[in-house]
């Protein structure tokens, strides 16, 4: 029998270093700020609109492409917030999470060997999904402090074999937010070499300095975008797993002959709570953004006054560090040591890059947890300094 089972395909993935730091947590009782996870639930009336549906008997099998009713709520929610006009019976797949739909389009719409550009830092979940379709990256790196990328280097990244472009905003690791101008030279490049774009939007109620703006947006993006979202970020359900695509029929139909080997469905109850949640007004959404806005400013002002040369995210639930002014220069020994040395879980950001040299140096902390936590662990943190003074 071999001695190799993995498939060369996922060699180099190994478990995430979400589900390492996450372990590392639980076992030495540190404070979590790693993985991108609440620590409260979300809305009260999402999470009884949950158990309704189970006392309403609503836990067989939903249909294959989601319940009518959280379809329609997502076409509703496109329309109200994008002006994005969608068929919910042909244009909105519900899957399960955004990591499945992701998964879904990779292996749906990409040929061996095809190649896909996409922006470094990377979310993991994508380059293994082009991985398991066979295809490569070609990758466009994000520098700090504002995390923009060279014109010169998206154009150098498209070749005769690309098919994708891949643009996640807001960014999960970095927290940019992707602006107009950046948004119309990638359409344009789409549109002038007739690529595809997926854009991860799950973050996209998440955008604090700047704007949201979803890429199909754009002129001749309507047709040749897969937008990808899902509702455990917007409504702190993480765990329910309940994410969509949305796309032209001819795009969905590929996606969804894939989806349906993948799980085929899933989580029929919370479809129900989180076509609820898709309807809440206004004052939810814009409150979530406060809040999460009022928590990134908490720990960014924190993380500096502890020593950290602290990049400020324009969105998401993440704020990356430079850890070089406290006298370390790896990240992820950093990150495994923490822990022991004060009692903090983060995540190191090389694991999200190809050309390691860019990100050894830097770590990302979660800002989704009560403020009394980030208070706690702010203080933890503030215990670094003078413990890296030999470079390790």
């Amino acid at each position: 029998m071999p001695e190799r089972f993995l498939n060369r395909r996922l060699a180099e993935f190994g478990t995430t270093i979400f589900a390492e730091m996450s372990a590392l947590a639980v076992a030495t009782g540190a404070i979590n700020l790693g993985q991108g996870f609440p620590d409260t639930d979300g809305p009260s009336e999402v999470a009884d609109a949950a158990v309704a549906a189970i006392r309403a008997g609503h836990n067989q099998y939903p249909p294959g492409r989601g319940i009518a009713d959280l379809r329609r709520a997502v076409a509703e929610h496109q329309k109200r917030f994008y002006d994005l006009d969608l068929d919910p019976d042909s244009e909105v797949l519900v899957t399960a999470g955004a990591t499945e739909a992701v998964a879904a389009v990779m292996l749906s719409l990409l040929e061996p060997d095809d190649e896909v550009v996409l922006f470094e830092p990377y979310y993991d979940s994508h380059v293994a999904g082009i991985a398991m379709a066979g295809a490569h990256r070609r990758l466009v790196t994000l520098r700090p402090p504002h995390y923009r990328f060279d014109p010169d280097d998206l154009v150098a990244a498209i070749g005769p074999r690309t098919r994708m472009i891949v643009v996640n905003s807001p960014h999960n690791p970095t927290g940019k937010v992707f602006d107009r101008a950046e948004l119309e030279l990638i359409a344009g490049l789409c549109r002038d070499h007739d690529l595809l774009a997926v854009t991860d939007e799950v973050y996209e109620h998440l955008a604090y300095d700047g704007e949201h703006i979803p890429l199909a947006t754009l002129p001749g993006m309507r047709e040749r975008t897969i937008t990808v979202s899902s509702g455990g970020k917007t409504f702190s359900f993480t765990g329910w797993k309940i994410g969509w695509v949305c796309a032209a029929p001819r795009l969905l139909d590929a996606v969804t002959t894939a989806k349906q080997f993948l799980t085929y469905v899933n989580g029929t109850p919370f479809q129900h709570a989180i076509a609820v949640g898709l309807r809440l007004g206004d004052g939810y959404f814009d409150g979530l953004r406060r809040n999460l806005r009022a928590r990134r400013d908490q720990l960014t002002a924190g993380l500096a006054a502890a020593g950290f040369e602290v990049y400020r995210p324009a969105g998401t639930y993440f704020v990356t560090a430079d850890v070089r002014p406290l006298g370390f220069d790896d990240g992820m020994a950093l990150c495994r040591g923490l822990p022991e040395m004060c009692g903090v879980v983060a995540v190191p950001n090389v694991v999200f890059y190809d050309n390691e040299d860019e990100g050894r140096h830097l770590v990302r902390f979660a800002f989704c947890k009560r403020p009394e936590v980030l208070d706690e662990a702010v203080e933890r943190l503030a215990r670094l300094a003078g413990l890296g003074g030999d470079g390790s």
